[in-house]
């Protein structure tokens, strides 16, 4: 229920209603059946309130199906990992590449089971593998909704759902195949669960909020702890009963993340290594190394071995992956991709805990500011100053919280801005949010150039008519809030909408028009051009790709330091995509690389030289020759092929259907297999071809990559086909 209005010379808000008469528990209100339920919503809802709601997540869900196949098959990476565990219950439960099960993906594998799933139920298409990822945006959506609506008012819940969905990098990743989808909804899940626990201290909700972390952990590791302290310390502190009831609530809800999130790694660890796949990203066949080195301390310290590129810096400075510090998030690297309203959710959240500052202990509006904006912020300052992998994408676990906050706080300003400080505090938030989008336009100034003027002129004017028009005149305030409003949303949306008319693909993505993301940082990093890939990538069979796509020739350099590639010429690509060269940044590893990784028109795109060769970060189109080739007497193999790197042997697994060994996982310098294993391989008669033109491990490691293909060039043929090349591992040199 909302805070009621108070006259302007009162001196403190009031206490708000006492439990039971919070919205939504509940208590004394008639049950209704579920159709109706499902359609009016709650009988002290307004009857446009469901229909409305309703009618916002319809709309979310056929936006971010528009153009959806336009992606191909995204992140290759991935892509190849769901076809695999469509074709093996034992390589969906592992996260394997091949359905052979050589090595797994470097995360944890429950993003990849619904998508798998859906392969297996639908067959292998971009649809198959991205509508999932879809659900998962209207899920988080109506979770928000929920989660806000049962605190505040309906509109407060619609407006939440709609700063959500129109924030650009949410566009982007609930479209693509990673793993920050699931991530982003179970971590709203997890604060929806730990605010119902705090409605009444009922521990069902808490030990819901551990299986609901728990699971996220199975998504992508340790990111799912970031926001377990804030949301420990609010549950000790604020909610109802006494202070042992509640710590023992927290350790049960400890208890719960630890099987949720622990049965899995308990079943990988205790598994013989010798029968199960390899564990990418690791050194050491070990998922508690990759949890705790490459996916953990690794990503903050930067030291990550097998990594390409790392780290060098911290506190303030630069590393390979963008420059650190308090304004990470608003910089030209990262600021088009989620922070439009990032000034706007840390202003909100201020006003919304001075307001309800003198509450009572359990009060849950002021419970809510702090979930949602705890979790904002403790996620903020880790991505802020980690010095090891980041890129642009991984904001959107930033998306949902900073949406919350958004609703929750123009509700409550709305409804005290009777009161000068309330629809003072509102009008500067809305005259703050359209400066910055002003600036954050000003940055891509050909891009519908008249539209930062408007947002700046409008929402500047809409500012100054709240706060003066507020406490005067109600239909001059809500033509005032209507007009900024709309300031306030034209910016990302229009972004938002340019991301939702362009295909993405590769491993290395962002949101917005062309030059919206830069990257650098000292000495460039991945990345260093304008944003990420983009465009048509990798495509299922005939389907063309429609957008950009980076690409370019050069060689990196050697010995681990960061090198420029100049890409050159403009070459028609698959389907009706436009490839278009640049220069760009690629740090340098163990030995060299054909063709190159060039920075393109959208950024770091990996996109190799050797026509069909695969790349670092971006599978490719694999000509007809090179695909029936392979396909050549492959059930006669457990792999039809090997290739270094993961994004070039998914380039061939997913055109041709047979599972291709990748060597060194997805860098090429995971120590699987190695040259021992790779010749038993062989001499067993399991793998036909070895596919040239490698990485060698770029990413350092133990360089069983390079030795591996320099046996093979030694000891056996090369055959060309197009501009592919193969070695027959059957037909060794006389």
């Amino acid at each position: 229920m909302t805070q009621p209005h108070l006259p302007a010379d009162a001196p403190a808000l009031p206490p708000p209603p006492a439990a039971p008469a919070v919205q939504g528990q509940g208590h004394g209100r008639p049950k209704q059946p579920p159709l109706t339920r499902a359609w009016r919503g709650r009988s002290d809802d307004p009857r446009w309130a469901r229909p409305a709601f309703l009618g916002l997540l319809l709309v979310v869900a056929l936006a971010y199906l528009w153009n959806l196949s336009a992606s191909g098959y995204a992140n290759s990476f991935y892509s190849a990992a769901v076809q695999a565990g469509s074709q093996s219950w034992k390589a969906m439960f592992f996260g394997s590449l091949d359905s052979a099960n050589a090595i797994t993906v470097d995360k944890p594998p429950a993003s990849l089971w619904p998508m798998a799933l859906s392969v297996r139920t639908f067959g292998l298409s971009s649809w198959a593998i991205l509508v999932p990822q879809v659900l998962m945006g209207v899920a988080t959506a109506g979770v928000l909704y929920a989660a806000v609506r049962r605190r505040f008012s309906a509109a407060a819940g619609l407006l939440t759902v709609a700063a959500f969905a129109l924030t650009p990098v949410a566009a982007l990743m609930f479209r693509f195949n990673n793993p920050d989808a699931l991530l982003a909804l179970l971590m709203t899940v997890t604060v929806y669960c730990v605010l119902r626990g705090m409605e009444n201290g009922r521990t069902k909700w808490l030990v819901w909020a551990g299986v609901a972390v728990g699971l996220a952990f199975l998504a992508k590791t340790l990111q799912a702890f970031l926001i377990l302290p804030p949301l420990a310390v609010l549950y000790a502190v604020f909610a109802p009963g006494r202070p042992l009831k509640r710590i023992g609530q927290l350790l049960l809800s400890g208890l719960a993340m630890v099987v949720a999130g622990g049965w899995w790694v308990a079943v990988v660890e205790l598994w013989p290594a010798s029968s199960r796949p390899y564990i990418g990203g690791s050194q050491n066949n070990s998922f508690l190394e990759l949890t705790f080195g490459y996916n953990g301390l690794g990503r903050i310290n930067g030291e990550e071995t097998g990594s390409v590129g790392g780290g060098g810096g911290g506190m303030g400075g630069g590393s390979q992956w963008g420059e650190t510090g308090i304004d990470r998030m608003f910089n030209s690297e990262i600021g088009s991709q989620i922070s439009w309203l990032l000034p706007a959710a840390l202003l909100l959240l201020v006003a919304g805990v001075v307001v309800t500052w003198k509450a009572r202990r359990t009060d849950t509006a002021r419970a809510a500011f702090l979930a949602w904006g705890g979790s904002l912020v403790m996620t903020m300052v880790v991505f802020s100053f980690m010095a090891g992998i980041f890129h642009q994408y991984y904001t959107v676990a930033l998306a949902p919280y900073a949406a919350a906050l958004v609703g929750m706080g123009a509700s409550v300003l709305w409804e005290e801005r009777a009161r000068f400080t309330a629809s003072a505090a509102l009008g500067v938030t809305v005259a703050v949010t359209a400066v910055w989008s002003y600036v954050l336009l000003n940055r891509t100034p050909d891009y519908v150039p008249w539209l930062r003027w408007v947002i700046l002129v409008g929402g500047v004017a809409a500012g100054l008519g709240i706060a003066v028009a507020g406490r005067l005149n109600r239909q001059l305030a809500l033509g005032a809030a209507g007009v900024g409003l709309v300031a306030a949303l034209a910016g990302p949306t229009a972004y938002t909408i340019s991301t939702l008319d362009t295909g993405h693909s590769g491993s290395i993505v962002t949101a917005g028009p062309a030059g919206a993301s830069t990257m650098g940082g000292r000495g460039g990093g991945p990345g260093g051009g304008e944003g990420g890939i983009r465009g048509g990538g990798m495509q299922p069979p005939g389907q063309g790709g429609q957008g950009r796509q980076a690409g370019g020739m050069g060689q990196p350099p050697t010995g681990g330091m960061p090198g420029q590639n100049q890409g050159q010429g403009q070459n028609q690509g698959a389907g009706n995509g436009k490839q278009q060269g640049g220069t760009g940044t690629l740090p340098g590893g163990a030995g060299t690389m054909p063709g190159g990784a060039g920075m393109g028109e959208r950024g770091f795109a990996g996109g190799m030289g050797g026509g069909g060769m695969g790349g670092l970060l971006n599978g490719a189109q694999v000509n007809a020759k090179a695909k029936a080739l392979v396909e050549k007497n492959a059930d006669d193999y457990t792999w039809a092929a090997a290739a270094i790197g993961s994004q070039n042997a998914a380039s061939y697994q997913l055109s041709t259907g047979k599972p291709v060994m990748a060597i060194g996982g997805f860098n090429g310098s995971d120590p699987s297999p190695t040259l021992a294993q790779f010749k038993s391989y062989v001499e067993d008669g399991k793998i036909h071809y070895f596919i040239g033109g490698g990485m060698g491990g770029m990413g350092g490691g133990s360089g069983s990559a390079s030795k591996i293909q320099s046996w093979v060039e030694k000891n056996y043929t090369k055959v060309t086909v197009g501009s592919a090349t193969f070695y027959d591992l059957t037909q060794p040199k006389s």
